[in-house]
């Protein structure tokens, strides 16, 4: 458990220094573009490497792909509601709620493979993807629709103490959970991500920064996949 702690107080606190730097500065958009890349990198490795692979080998084909659809189709489906309900003058909403959207299950996720002594690679990735997903989330809160300060790292602090409370219930649920089970939700950690990189995290990046990020994207997938 204590490990399970630390770990999600690594992908938490990356959050709150991202919302931190959202609050009270503004990046050049190439250098938050190259951030927002960078984490799509590492999280590509992730995905491979630390989710679906394991849950591939362990459950087979036919599970590991439908719980992988499972959760790319709630993402999806989610990400789409909050668009229709806040419209483009909420997108600090959005993306906060895409934070826990697609936190939940890959903090879950990381809970459980520590069970398995992995985790390490999907700790990097999800931290690298956090921070610009909150320095963009929080500025866009404080500045188009006007929150104040406190109230949107108050937001932020709650979203990192989720991912705090399920990587450790991950964690728990791991010893109670069969092989197959643990497998499908490896699985359905990587849809929601596979969704999240496709939907947000790397049109934005490039719309942001150019061809450049291609660039970035190799560099953070290289890295992830160097630590696995």
């Amino acid at each position: 458990m204590g490990t399970a702690l630390l770990y999600g107080l690594g992908t938490a606190i990356p959050l709150l220094i991202g919302a931190f730097i959202g609050l009270r500065t503004t990046l050049p958009k190439p250098l938050l573009a190259s951030l927002m890349a960078f984490g799509a990198g590492t999280m590509i490795a992730a995905v491979s490497n630390e989710l679906f692979e394991p849950a591939f080998v362990q459950a087979g084909a036919f599970t590991a792909g439908a719980a992988l659809f499972l959760g790319a189709t709630v993402y999806v489906v989610a990400n789409r509601l909050l668009e229709r309900r806040e419209g483009t003058g909420a997108v600090g909403w959005a993306l906060m709620l895409g934070t826990v959207l697609d936190g939940v299950p890959e903090n879950t996720a990381l809970g459980v493979s520590l069970s398995s002594e992995g985790g390490l690679v999907l700790l990097v990735a999800i931290a690298a993807g956090n921070v610009p997903e909150a320095i963009g989330g929080s500025a866009l809160l404080h500045r188009q629709r006007n929150v104040s300060t406190g109230k949107a790292f108050t937001l932020w602090l709650l979203t990192g103490a989720v991912l705090v409370v399920v990587t450790v219930a991950g964690n728990l649920l791991s010893e109670h959970l069969e092989p197959t089970h643990i497998s499908a939700i490896q699985a359905f950690a990587g849809g929601a991500t596979i969704a999240v990189l496709a939907d947000s995290l790397m049109p934005e990046a490039y719309r942001e920064g150019g061809w450049w990020v291609g660039m970035a994207t190799s560099v953070g997938f290289l890295v992830a996949f160097l630590l696995s």
